[in-house]
C-alpha cells in the first residue's frame, strides 16, 4: 500500500503541527486527493481512520485548509540477530500540488526526523512512491522484493521429502485469522525487515474490495497443517480467462507464509496445480524464496526486483548497537548527516554475532559514508562493499571496506511482508 507523495525546494508555507482527531477526515481527504484523488472504499477508509496514530501524526495548514500530511506508525522491526527494535513507519506523506516547492515536505521531514529521536526510536523506515524523494533525507533503499509471472502450464516444481504429508483445506480468511497470524507471528523474528503486528494490523490482509480485484475472485484461503499444527497459510484470488485454446486464468498471490520447507513447498504445489488457470502472479516476494530453486525452468517465470523498505538511522549509534554481525567487525565511521547533524562524526562500531557497541570517538575513521548508505546496508541485504564499488562508501584504511561488508552482511535476505 503506497502511502507517500510529494516535493519541494523552498520556505514552508506554516510549520507543521500535530494532527487532531476531528481533522482526519480533511487531513485524510488531503492525501487521498495528492494520490489521485479516487475514493477508497469504506471499509478500507474506516480501518486507516482508526489506525492512524493522530499524536504521530502531522498537518501542514493554511487556515482551514490542510496542504501537507504525514503520519509515522510505531512498529517494532527484526534486525540481524533477531532483535525487534522500534522503528517509526513513515507514511501517509502527501503535499498538495498547489503547494510544492515551498518546502512543505522539508518542513515535515525535519520535524518528524525530531520527533522520532525524541521517541527514542533509533530507526525510521518508509515505502517510496518516487525513490528520487528521500535521499535526501538520509534514507537509503535497504530491501527489495521479487515479482514473478509464472507459466504454470510449463513450468514444474520439484518439493522436498514431506511435502506429501502436508494437508491443505479451504477455508474463509476471517475464519482462520488467528491461526494465519500465530504463523506470521513466529517466523517474524527469523528476517530482518519484517514487523510485529501491531492490534488492528491483522485486518489490513482481509481489506477486499470489489473495485480491487481488477476482474479475479474474491480473496481466498488455503490453509495448511502437519502432525495437527498450522503451519502455513496462503491468500490468493483467481482470475479466469478463456480463449481458443481453452482455460487460460491466472492466480493471483497475495500472502503466502510457511514454517517449514515442507508446508511452502506444499502450498506453492497447490498454487500451480490450481484448475484452469495457466499462470501464477507474484509480486512483493522475498527475493531469497525457495520456490526460485524449486522450478524447473526459471525464464519462464519472468522474475523481476523492485526496491521496498527505506531505512534511515535516527540514532546512528543506538541503531549499529541493535543489530549484530555475522563476523567480527571493528570500524571507525566518518559519517555524513546534514539532516540530522546529531549523527555526523566519527562512530566506533565493535560486534560480532553476540552483539554489538557503537560509540562516539576521536580515532581516524576507518570508512567514510553517508549515513544513507549505513541505512541501505543496515539490514544485511545491500552490500557495503557493492556501495564502495559504486563510489557511495569511501576506503580510508585499507581492508576496512571488505571486512566492514562481511559482517553487515546476512544469510537470510531482508524482507517487508507489507506496506503501510
Amino acid at each position: 500500500m503506497e502511502r507517500s507523495t510529494g516535493d519541494d525546494g523552498g520556505v514552508p508555507t506554516t510549520e507543521p503541527r500535530v494532527l487532531r482527531r476531528d481533522e482526519w477526515d480533511i487531513w485524510y481527504g488531503t492525501l487521498v486527493r495528492a494520490f489521485g484523488g479516487v475514493p477508497e472504499p469504506a471499509e478500507e477508509l474506516e480501518l486507516f481512520r482508526e489506525l492512524t496514530q493522530v499524536d504521530r501524526s502531522l498537518g501542514v495548514w493554511e487556515g482551514d485548509a490542510c496542504v501537507g500530511t504525514a503520519g509515522a506508525f510505531a512498529f517494532r522491526m527484526t534486525v540481524p540477530g533477531g532483535a525487534a527494535v522500534p522503528a517509526a513507519g513513515v507514511t501517509m506523506v502527501s503535499v498538495a500540488a498547489t503547494h510544492r516547492r515551498r518546502g512543505v515536505l522539508t518542513s515535515m521531514m525535519r520535524r518528524q526526523l525530531d520527533d522520532v529521536r525524541s521517541w527514542g526510536e533509533p530507526l525510521a523506515v518508509l515505502t517510496a512512491s518516487e525513490p528520487a524523494i528521500y535521499g535526501r533525507f538520509g534514507y537509503g533503499a535497504a530491501t527489495f522484493e521479487l515479482g514473478a509471472e509464472i507459466d504454470t502450464s510449463r513450468v514444474r516444481l520439484s518439493v522436498p521429502p514431506g511435502t506429501d504429508d502436508v494437508r491443505l483445506r479451504y477455508a474463509a480468511p476471517a475464519d482462520v485469522l488467528d491461526a494465519c497470524e500465530a504463523v506470521y507471528a513466529r517466523l517474524v523474528p527469523g528476517r530482518p525487515g519484517m514487523l510485529a503486528r501491531r492490534p488492528g494490523w491483522e485486518r489490513v490482509a482481509l481489506l477486499d474490495p470489489e473495485s480491487g480485484r481488477e476482474g479475479a475472485s474474491p480473496l481466498q484461503c488455503v490453509v495448511a497443517r502437519h502432525d495437527g499444527e498450522v503451519t502455513g497459510y496462503a491468500r490468493f484470488r483467481v482470475r479466469p480467462a478463456w480463449g481458443p485454446e481453452g482455460a487460460g486464468g491466472t492466480v493471483v498471490l497475495d500472502d503466502l507464509a510457511g514454517l517449514d520447507p515442507a508446508t511452502g513447498a506444499a502450498l506453492w504445489r497447490f498454487l500451480f496445480d490450481i484448475d484452469l488457470t495457466s499462470t501464477l502472479a507474484v509480486r512483493g516476494r522475498p527475493v531469497d524464496e525457495a520456490w526460485q530453486y524449486r522450478v524447473s525452468d526459471v525464464r519462464r517465470c519472468r522474475p523481476g526486483l523492485r526496491d521496498a523498505l527505506y531505512v534511515r538511522l535516527v540514532d546512528v549509534g543506538a541503531a549499529l548497537a541493535a543489530r549484530t554481525y555475522q563476523a567480527p567487525v571493528d570500524v571507525v565511521f566518518e559519517v555524513e548527516d546534514a539532516f540530522c547533524p546529531w549523527n555526523a562524526g566519527r562512530w566506533r562500531l565493535s560486534g560480532d554475532a553476540k552483539g554489538a557497541s557503537c560509540e562516539r570517538t576521536s580515532d581516524a575513521a576507518d570508512l567514510a559514508l553517508s549515513v544513507r548508505e549505513l541505512g541501505a546496508a543496515y539490514l544485511g541485504g545491500v552490500s557495503l562493499g557493492a556501495l564502495g564499488a559504486a563510489g557511495r562508501v569511501r576506503e580510508v584504511r585499507a581492508g576496512a571496506l571488505a571486512e566492514a561488508s562481511v559482517g553487515f552482511g546476512s544469510d537470510i535476505a531482508p524482507w517487508l511482508p507489507h506496506g503501510f
